[in-house]
């Protein structure tokens, strides 16, 4: 889907995502000392306003316009400034580094998936910590949700080789379960989660 799609699918529901941050941003953020955080693919910044009260400084950066407008009334109405920025992350947007850098289930073909993960994990400072998260291959087939087509779902390993080979420390690379909701009751989905650092020089 390009820009063009994901407006329409932000204009057709009051909310896309949950208003919630994602349990495993919760999570792997907890033992974090607040500093700037980036919001790759924020789509309407569930994560990137939470952050932001958790005492973060956040920029969240999103290609769809309409995302960002409804971000924006979001963080208004929560009461956190969060930084918006329209952008394609496969035009590598020039950003400056933070101490956390989410990339949560962006979902792209070959090459643009690797060329995404090169560049989030070289906004990461030194000592600072890029969060992956996204749907499992095998999700497919045994979770619920999440794309259809299994050329833009990854495996852990390949995610945390991407990373290493960055030059990024792999502190967690691994399948996790995530609960959820629908009509029909709870549903599992299998997610990829892969933790790294940049190690300082």
């Amino acid at each position: 889907m390009d820009a063009h799609d994901w407006d329409e699918r932000y204009r057709e529901r009051d909310l896309v995502w949950s208003a919630d941050p994602n349990a495993f941003v919760e999570q792997e953020v907890v033992d974090l000392s607040p500093g700037r955080a980036l919001d790759l693919a924020a789509g309407e910044g569930r994560n990137a306003i939470w952050l932001a009260e958790q005492g973060w400084r956040v920029e969240a950066v999103e290609f769809s316009p309409v995302a960002i407008d409804k971000g924006r009334r979001l963080a208004a109405h929560a009461g956190v400034e969060v930084d918006w920025t329209l952008a394609d992350l496969t035009t590598h947007p020039d950003l400056d580094p933070a101490d956390l850098v989410l990339l949560v289930y962006l979902h792209l073909r070959q090459p643009d998936a690797d060329e995404v993960l090169r560049h989030a994990a070289a906004l990461v400072r030194p000592g600072g910590v890029l969060l992956v998260l996204g749907h499992a291959r095998r999700n497919l087939a045994e979770g619920y949700g999440g794309p259809p087509d299994p050329a833009v779902l990854s495996e852990p390993e390949e995610v945390a080789e991407v990373l290493s080979r960055a030059g990024l420390e792999i502190e967690r690379a691994e399948e996790v379960l995530r609960t959820a909701k629908t009509e029909d009751g709870p549903r599992e989905a299998i997610d990829l989660l892969v933790r790294a650092r940049s190690v300082p020089g």
